[in-house]
């Protein structure tokens, strides 16, 4: 598995750090549980997504 570039990784992060704000500000403000576990699955996609993207790279 190779690394993806600097410039992509901080892309990439900034992207998953917005989509976290978003959907608990748009989704999940007064539910604190439910909160954390949309946030633990939003970082799980990501990093499965951050893997692929790190696998596909040749």
């Amino acid at each position: 598995m190779k690394r993806l570039s600097p410039a992509l990784s901080a892309l990439y992060l900034v992207l998953m750090i917005a989509v976290v704000i978003s959907v608990d500000v748009a989704f999940f403000q007064h539910h604190p549980e439910i909160r954390l576990i949309g946030n633990i699955v939003v970082v799980a996609l990501f990093a499965g997504g951050y893997f692929l993207l790190a696998r596909l790279k040749k």
